[in-house]
């Protein structure tokens, strides 16, 4: 067999494309495709036509040597990632027969074409496919979805599931769930985590990028404790302040997370009166990745609060740079860091006394934290591995 020659064709659908310019999935096939080992698979990745200037121009464009096909959806509202997903699985499939694909797998990445899963998954085998499902995870959950969206990710999910002929879950708990809650359809599953960049950041003190913002927002190196995520209620962020507020610290609280005319930030305040404590600073968004990188480098310890979800890519980051991570104790987040963390609880005064206990720590303590987390990233969130875990599914 020639070393070259293209055996699989894998069809990725649910990011908004590549190149990445957003979160998590995006980042994922980003690295996926920039990374790839097995050059006898072939990457084809729907992107809206909305994600870059190639998207905008071109239907097909190659990008990290994967086919990108583009896709255009009017805006209309928050059915428009429905959608999406829609019509880029559809065309997909159109790709597929066009090139009379051999076993093509279309792996779908988060549940929001669930009624049409069946009618897909059915298209895909007539053509000798594999659909492949990661259902990303409990978007049900999220507070920031009204009921009835709320009921119909439920209700997607389960379509689905249903559908899937492999699930890939990001975290050991997502897989545990799923085959739990929907063992009357007896799912394949396997677990593949999501992956981390282990450099260090380029900048250094003395870098005028790095003294200007530290400047700026009034904060010194080692005297914060960080927080970096989306500022939606479910990642805990009333209790994180709450907590952080009824502590003893005397270093600050710094917030990186984008607070723009956001109702939710006006309850906090109303709840909590952060306005009133020097120490909580909210210092907007960063997107400068090295300047990123040596704030979370060298703050004196990061809170995780998200409770929904699987392997989330905030959470990996610090502990790929943070000395001391205290996360809020989930399953999800167990399974990720497991000793490499120190864990609280939403119940009033926990945090704060963990805020407490940890500022009376000496470095050889904090050092121990430091090491497991880092030994954690290394055996299993590493980029280089996640490739290689998913280079050998897809070419099973």
């Amino acid at each position: 067999m020639a070393d070259n020659k293209i055996i699989q064709q894998v069809y990725i659908i649910g990011s908004k494309g590549i190149p990445a310019n957003y979160g998590g999935f995006e980042t994922f096939v980003e690295k996926l495709t920039a990374g790839q080992k097995n050059k006898q698979i072939k990457y084809h990745v729907a992107s809206r036509s909305d994600n870059s200037k190639q998207a905008r121009k071109q239907k097909h464009f190659e990008y990290n040597n994967a086919d990108v096909f583009s896709i255009h959806v009017p805006n209309i509202g928050s059915a428009q990632a429905i959608a999406y997903d829609y019509k880029a699985l559809k065309k997909a499939i159109i790709i597929s027969k066009q090139n009379h694909d051999q076993h093509p797998v279309f792996y779908v990445l988060a549940n929001r074409i669930g009624p049409f899963a069946k009618h897909f998954a059915k298209e895909i085998h007539a053509i000798g496919g594999k659909f492949y499902l990661n259902p990303d995870g409990h978007e049900w959950a999220r507070v920031k979805w009204p009921k009835p969206v709320r009921r119909y990710w439920k209700y997607s999910e389960s379509k689905m599931v249903a559908a899937a002929d492999l699930i890939i879950a990001d975290n050991p708990e997502i897989e545990k769930y799923i085959k739990k809650e929907y063992a009357d359809f007896k799912p394949e599953t396997t677990y593949i985590a999501y992956g981390t960049d282990v450099q260090k950041s380029k900048l250094t003190s003395k870098d005028m990028k790095v003294r200007d913002w530290f400047a700026e927002k009034n904060i010194t190196e080692n005297n914060y404790f960080l927080v970096v995520g989306r500022f939606v209620p479910e990642n805990n962020y009333e209790t994180m302040i709450r907590e952080f507020i009824a502590s003893d610290s005397k270093k600050d609280f710094v917030l990186i997370t984008n607070v723009k005319e956001n109702k939710f930030y006006e309850s906090l305040k109303a709840s909590t009166h952060f306005d009133q404590d020097k120490r909580v600073k909210f210092v907007g968004t960063v997107y400068d990745q090295e300047l990123l990188k040596y704030i979370r480098e060298n703050a004196f310890a990061y809170f995780h609060g998200h409770e929904v979800g699987g392997t989330n890519p905030s959470l990996l980051e610090a502990l790929s740079m943070t000395n001391l991570n205290m996360l809020i104790d989930v399953p999800f987040n167990q399974a990720v860091a497991k000793e490499g963390a120190m864990y609280w609880k939403k119940s009033a005064g926990d945090l704060a006394k963990k805020i407490n206990q940890a500022e009376t720590y000496d470095a050889r303590r904090i050092q121990t934290y430091t090491k497991a987390a880092r030994k954690r990233v290394a055996d299993e969130f590493t980029w280089d591995y996640i490739i290689d875990k998913y280079e050998g599914l897809f070419s099973k």
